[in-house]
C-alpha cells in the first residue's frame, strides 16, 4: 500500500500542469488506503490489486486506476454531510472509496452483474452508507436528489442533462467526455446558485464508455 501511494502521488505531481493540484486531499488519501481494493478485484488479479493501473472486472468493464479514484474523488471537494450521485458502479471500488468521506453514496450500475456482485460485496465488507440499484445511469437517480456531487466513472458522448439538472447549487459533476477509449477529458462542472453551469477542462484521459438502456441484454 505505501508503494501504490507513493505511485499516485508522483503522478499527482506529474499531471498538476493539468489539474492544478500538486497534493491530494489528505482525507481522499486516507480512504485510498482504508479500501481493500483486493477485494474489488477478480480473484485471479488480487496480486495486482495494488498496482497503480486500472483493471478489468468482467462485462467489458474495468477497476480504474487507484490515481484516477482519488483525483476524481479530490475534484468533487466533499463535506462529510455530503449526498453523493455514482453513474457506473463496476465492482463498487469507488462507491467504498467515497463512502469513508461522505454521509451516504448512492450508485446506479446498467450492468446487472455487476450491480448485483457490487452491492453485495459492499454490504458484506460493512459499507452501509452505500446505495446500488440496476439502471440507465443517463437518468440519474433523481428521487434523492439534489446531489452535492456527482461522479461518473466511464466516458460519456456528452453531459447527461438529468444529471446537471440533479446536481445541487455548488456542487460538482466531474466526468470522462469524448469517444470510447481515445480523444476523452476529465471535465468538472460546477452549477451556481442561480442554476448556471461552469465547465473545468482537467486532463486527457482513457475510460470504457457509459453503457446506456439498450446496450445490454
Amino acid at each position: 500500500m505505501k508503494g501504490l501511494l507513493r505511485d499516485i502521488e508522483e503522478e499527482t505531481r506529474l499531471a498538476a500542469g493539468y489539474t492544478g493540484r500538486e497534493t491530494l486531499n489528505p482525507r481522499v488519501l486516507a480512504a485510498i488506503v482504508e479500501v481493500p481494493r483486493e477485494r474489488f478485484v477478480p480473484a485471479r488479479l488480487r496480486h495486482a490489486a495494488f498496482d497503480n493501473a486500472p483493471l478489468p472486472i468482467g462485462e467489458g468493464q474495468t477497476i480504474s486506476q487507484p490515481f484516477m479514484v482519488a483525483l476524481m474523488t479530490d475534484l468533487l471537494d466533499l463535506a462529510p454531510d455530503a449526498v453523493v450521485l455514482e453513474i457506473g458502479t463496476g465492482s463498487g471500488y469507488q462507491a467504498a472509496v467515497l463512502s469513508c468521506l461522505v454521509h451516504q453514496v448512492y450508485s446506479i450500475e446498467r450492468v446487472p452483474r455487476l450491480a448485483a456482485d457490487a452491492a453485495a460485496r459492499l454490504a458484506e465488507l460493512g459499507y452501509g452508507n452505500v446505495a446500488v440499484r440496476e439502471g440507465d445511469g443517463y437518468a440519474g437517480w433523481p428521487e434523492h436528489a439534489p446531489y452535492d456531487g456527482i461522479i461518473v466513472t466511464a466516458a460519456a458522448p456528452h453531459v447527461p442533462p438529468p444529471l446537471v439538472e440533479q446536481l445541487k447549487p455548488g456542487g460538482r459533476l466531474v466526468i470522462p467526455l469524448g469517444e470510447p477509449y481515445f480523444g476523452q477529458e476529465l471535465r468538472v462542472l460546477t452549477r451556481d446558485e442561480a442554476g448556471h453551469v461552469s465547465t473545468r477542462h482537467v486532463l486527457p484521459v482513457a475510460f470504457v464508455p457509459l453503457v446506456r438502456e439498450g446496450d445490454v441484454d
